[in-house]
């Protein structure tokens, strides 16, 4: 460190490296639990993947009620309410809203991680460049944690960690490789483009690759039925082009910029020959962006308590410590991408996910550095299984595992592993409280709510104090419908204190009312925009208005709600607590999963 550079330190509960959806959501959720944390984030903005600087859809599992919730629900309800149009740079500001309104939240932009200071087995500082302001950062703190995707924090304080691919025999996995190796998925750089009402014409830069045919794309599919192909059709609802990558057969951190000139080569290439070869409908079709940033799939990974497994992945992950669940297909990606190799040119092999699958909180902490957490692509995961879990929805949920899981390790003055030893019912209720399902485990149900009286069937309350917010994955059957004028009321023989209030509206899970594109319906963003892009909207079964009567005397009004999730302090003492439905956002019902008071 230069001394004659401006040198500031930091004192925090919680350092968290690295800003996309898992580190942003794991310092939100630290935060909102009270604890004070310091965010470096080596970017201009937020998001990683899902940023505006690389654009890549948000995905998680795949089943019809199977949609992750939480903070990246949040993310999405709120982005969908200010930014109907899902313009990219307001999708950034969304989610760096939620964080700057915190004030526990320390936010350190354009700031990378360089160094660490470790002791007895512990992280005590770790040391940080800001860019734009040429400034040394070292931040110390109790906790740290990795978000970084890359573990920049393994190799500075010798925490354990895998690169690469492992072999079958090792975790017995069918779809592990004969001998392991050093390959991993690639990196993609994708484009956006825009639909006019005239022609266009494109010049390809000097240094763009040339496709001549589409045979230049073809691929090897062999005999697997789920071979991924080389599609190149552009559309609202259409591919993102994310099969042009490369470097999984080189060093994903240490060759990544080499790989980015490739890249960048290769998507002006082939955007030239959707315009340019052969006859792809795409005249009126205008190039509106090509990201510089690669976004990446792979490079090192943790080593944890447990290592998750394609057997886990493959048989629901029953684990008494589950904090977060995937269901995205096992989706491993040729590591040569684009480029021909001796194996197969298949683009990717998808193995589908039968259910959701739980995933450990011991997945998320250090084996050998005992304050060290991490979360995202580079948890305790095999090669196989990281094909599943990679995906940006799973990795928020682990993030908002993560910051609480921290929050919960500061609290009780343990270390993360400490949480798992005697804290691990608290984290688990606590991620539901917060609006995060869990395959295996069930909301418990406040006691004031179960001693109360209402005005709703003993079946309805049956399924009402079920401790699962969402459809059942057969009969789609498991809440309570209203309609708008109604009233739910908790009656009690006597007074009883009431402190808050809580409401789990159904966010729409066919996604109908949201959209009618099909792409913005698994995730509202938007990547290509043709003429036949339809705005966004709230849900119509969010209640928007809604009135809260003590003892028959309105004491607050909830007005243009659009989350599904909503929490409301009370702080009163009544027998009777009414909450009427004054209208939603489009349905004539009003349907609930949930409903609780708590004292």
């Amino acid at each position: 460190m230069n001394s004659n550079l401006r040198h500031e330190t930091l004192k925090t509960e919680l350092c968290i490296v690295g800003g996309g959806l898992s580190g942003s959501f794991a310092a939100l959720a630290a935060a909102r639990h009270g604890k004070r944390v310091v965010l470096i984030q080596d970017r201009p903005m937020l998001g990683g993947n899902a940023s505006s600087e690389i654009r890549m859809w948000v995905r998680g599992a795949k089943g019809k009620y199977d949609r992750e919730s939480g903070m990246i629900s949040e993310l999405e309800e709120r982005n969908i309410h200010g930014n109907p149009t899902l313009v990219h740079s307001l999708f950034d500001a969304t989610l760096y809203s939620m964080l700057e309104s915190e004030q526990n939240i320390t936010l350190l932009l354009n700031t990378s991680c360089v160094d660490a200071k470790t002791e007895n087995g512990k992280i005590k500082s770790v040391q940080a460049w800001q860019l734009t302001t040429y400034t040394w950062f070292t931040v110390e703190a109790d906790i740290f944690a990795d978000c970084s995707g890359d573990s920049i924090l393994a190799p500075l304080c010798g925490a354990e960690y895998r690169h690469g691919r492992e072999s079958a025999d090792e975790f017995g996995e069918t779809m592990g490789k004969e001998t392991s190796d050093g390959c991993t998925m690639g990196m993609s750089i994708i484009l956006a483009a825009r639909e006019t009402d005239h022609p266009v014409k494109f010049i390809p830069p000097a240094f763009a690759s040339k496709y001549p045919t589409d045979e230049s794309f073809s691929g090897d599919l062999g005999a697997d039925v789920h071979a991924q192909t080389r599609s190149h059709t552009i559309g609202t609802s259409k591919g993102n082009l994310w099969w042009v990558e490369l470097g999984g057969n080189m060093d994903s951190i240490h060759d990544a910029d080499k790989v980015r000139k490739k890249l960048l080569a290769n998507i002006y290439g082939v955007w030239d020959h959707i315009k340019n070869y052969g006859d792809h409908g795409m005249e009126n079709w205008d190039l509106e962006w090509v990201g510089f940033l690669p976004g990446k799939r792979e490079s090192r990974r943790y080593v944890g308590d447990v290592i998750v497994t394609e057997s886990d992945v493959r048989s629901g992950g029953h684990f008494e410590d589950e904090i977060a669940y995937g269901g995205w297909p096992m989706d491993d990606h040729n590591p040569f991408g684009m480029e021909k190799n001796p194996d197969s040119n298949t683009a990717s092999v998808m193995i589908p996910v039968d259910e959701p699958y739980g995933i450990p909180y011991r997945a998320l902490y250090s084996k050998n550095v005992e304050n060290l957490m991490f979360a995202g692509r580079n948890i305790s995961v095999t090669h196989v299984a990281l094909s599943s879990t990679r995906v940006m929805a799973t990795c928020a949920m682990l993030g908002q595992a993560m910051g609480t899981g921290a929050a919960l390790a500061l609290r009780y003055g343990c270390s993360p592993r400490g949480v798992y030893n005697a804290h691990i019912d608290e984290l688990q209720q606590t991620l539901l409280e917060d609006g995060v399902f869990l395959p295996h485990v069930a909301r418990r149900i406040p006691t004031l709510t179960n001693e109360a009286t209402l005005n709703i069937s003993d079946e309805e309350r049956a399924i009402l104090f079920n401790g699962i917010e969402r459809p059942r994955k057969y009969d789609g059957e498991n809440s309570v419908t209203q309609k708008v004028g109604d009233s739910l009321i908790f009656s009690f023989d006597a007074p009883r204190r009431i402190g808050a209030l809580r409401l789990r509206f159904d966010p729409d899970y066919s996604r109908e009312s949201i959209t009618p594109n099909l792409k913005m319906r698994v995730f509202a963003m938007k990547l290509h925009t043709g003429k036949d892009f339809v705005p966004v909207k709230v849900a119509n079964t969010i209640v928007k208005d809604l009135a809260v009567y003590a003892d028959g005397k309105e004491i607050c009004a909830v007005t243009d709600n659009y989350l599904a999730l909503i929490k409301i302090p009370i702080d009163t003492v009544a027998k009777e607590l009414r909450v009427e439905w004054r209208a939603t956002n489009g349905s004539d019902k009003v349907t609930l999963f949930a409903a609780d008071i708590t004292d």
